[in-house]
């Protein structure tokens, strides 16, 4: 063992007349641990909020959005949808809408975004299924020919405004197509009779609260003089690829077709949680770096308790070198215990949140009622690499102080 590292072992170890640096020292410790711990968690919530909102996104939209200038109607999007298909990362496609409408219920009118679900689509259909928590996906596609209701399936948040919390609720959609045209005095403008056959809840406010699932021929009914622009909606076979897929698709569709992937679509959203991630981070690693003054505190003291000790060891012929990496292991053992002992305690701090639930949120503001923590291996890595250069960084003054004690003037006095 290099002699160094025994002399900072010992004088860690050391318990008596260095009462005053040893706490010190604990203080230092303590402070990285902290810091670190904080640091390991914040990344991790952040991370938990964005993977949790981003799964809730993406499982309800489309990973690449195809929309034609002027709008399509729902057989040309089912032809497009159909070529969609075959070309290279794309694991699905199929014709929807998005229409705006006032849902009508027994105890209020309330705002409601209609999706329109194709029947054909197999994995559209599972989609839905695995929110479903009343009723039956099937119904949605049973023929409503003639004065029959037309089914859908709605928010739970949705029909809790609306009234239509149960199975079999009947209600009354208008439509903004339709609104326009009974603005205008159109006589092909009508109002939808809708039943309810089923509920889903999919986690983010947003959709629980407004969208509704109607049959996409339905919806291709419902606008009267002027029925709703229909869509395709893709699904990439590799979620961060959807860039290429866009680009594959366009060329595939031509340029009547324009793309949305859903990196584009959610840019303000990710960028927003991007950047407080980064602060919050920031912020923390202040904290971690007055923590680690301690430990130019502890070794400052330690200098001025052992300048006798260095007289001796200069005296013997240890080189100023030697003295300077002796302050310095010392004070590195101290900040890799630290962050050592902070990533224990964060990775344990972030099991505990995450088995009893305890980071809870208003989802009608944050869109989560709940958020889990994703520690990344590579950030608990960081925040402890980090930790640890800034404690090596705040060792080389009392370390090179240490170096410059003259050995002949300490050991006069001594």
């Amino acid at each position: 063992m290099p002699f160094e590292l025994f002399l900072a072992l010992r004088y860690l170890r050391a318990r008596r007349g260095r009462r005053v640096a040893r706490w010190t020292a604990c203080a230092g410790l303590v402070g990285i641990a902290c810091g670190v711990a904080a640091l390991v968690v914040a990344t991790a919530l952040a991370n938990g909020f964005r993977d949790e909102l981003q799964e809730k996104i993406l499982r309800g939209t489309a990973h690449v959005t195809l929309s034609r200038e002027g709008g399509a109607g729902v057989e040309e999007a089912r032809a497009a949808a159909a070529r969609a298909r075959s070309v290279e990362g794309v694991a699905d496609a199929q014709a929807t809408t998005y229409e705006g409408a006032l849902l009508a219920g027994n105890d209020d009118a309330t705002y409601a975004l209609l999706r329109g679900l194709d029947g054909g689509s197999p994995r559209a259909r599972e989609v839905v299924r695995e929110t479903l928590t009343r009723g039956a996906l099937e119904d949605l596609f049973k023929n409503t020919g003639g004065d029959e209701a037309v089914p859908v399936v709605l928010g739970e948040e949705l029909a809790a405004r609306a009234g239509l919390t149960n199975v079999g609720d009947e209600g009354y959609v208008l439509t903004a197509a339709a609104a326009g045209g009974l603005a205008r005095g159109s006589e092909e403008a009508n109002v939808l009779r809708v039943r309810v056959v089923g509920l889903f809840k999919s986690g983010l406010f947003e959709y629980d609260s407004a969208w509704a699932y109607v049959p996409l021929d339905s919806l291709a009914r419902a606008g009267g003089a002027r029925p709703p622009a229909f869509v395709v909606s893709v699904e990439a076979r590799d979620l961060y690829a959807s860039g290429e897929v866009a680009r594959r698709l366009r060329a595939e569709l031509g340029p009547t077709w324009t793309s949305v992937d859903w990196r584009e679509a959610n840019r303000p959203l990710f960028e927003a949680l991007a950047l407080e991630r980064r602060t919050v981070a920031l912020i923390i690693m202040l904290v971690t770096v007055v923590a680690a003054l301690n430990i130019t505190t502890t070794l400052a003291l330690l200098v001025v308790e052992r300048r006798a000790d260095i007289a001796v060891l200069s005296t013997v012929g240890a080189r100023a070198r030697s003295v300077t990496l002796l302050f310095v292991i010392e004070g590195a053992l101290i900040g890799a215990a630290g962050a050592l002992s902070g990533v224990v305690l964060g990775l344990a701090a972030c099991w505990a949140a995450d088995r009893f639930r305890l980071v809870r949120l208003p989802p009608d503001v944050y869109s989560l009622s709940a958020v889990p923590l994703h520690p990344h291996a590579s950030d608990v890595l960081a925040a402890a690499l980090a930790a640890f250069a800034v404690s090596l960084l705040a060792t080389l003054y009392p370390a090179l102080q240490a170096a410059r004690v003259r050995p002949a003037e300490v050991l006069r006095y001594e």
